[in-house]
């Protein structure tokens, strides 16, 4: 019999910012890679207002990881779950500084 690994939700957050925004983190362990990667991670981190992302981490596929800065999608090279929370949250603290 061959056992079938499931996804398993490792960390799930939400803030909600008094001016409407919200900064949305879900990251999942996965059996395998996502396709274009090379960790067992799939993950979405958001930050945005009124229906509209400013800033998002993910990794769908077939793109792999990759970022989202306004309307600027470019390449993440992926270190750990630390460093990118870290370099997301380091991209929100910027673009909510008066």
């Amino acid at each position: 019999m061959i056992a079938i690994m499931k996804a398993e939700l490792i960390y799930r957050s939400r803030e909600d910012f008094e001016d409407g925004a919200i900064l949305e983190i879900v990251i999942w362990r996965l059996p395998s890679p996502v396709y274009g990667c090379s960790h067992p991670f799939k993950y979405r981190l958001y930050y945005g207002r009124d229906g509209r992302r400013e800033i998002g981490y993910d990794n769908e596929r077939p793109k792999g990881d990759h970022r989202h800065v306004g309307a600027v999608e470019q390449g993440y090279t992926f270190e750990s779950l630390q460093k990118l929370i870290q370099d997301f949250r380091d991209e929100v603290r910027k673009r909510r500084q008066p």
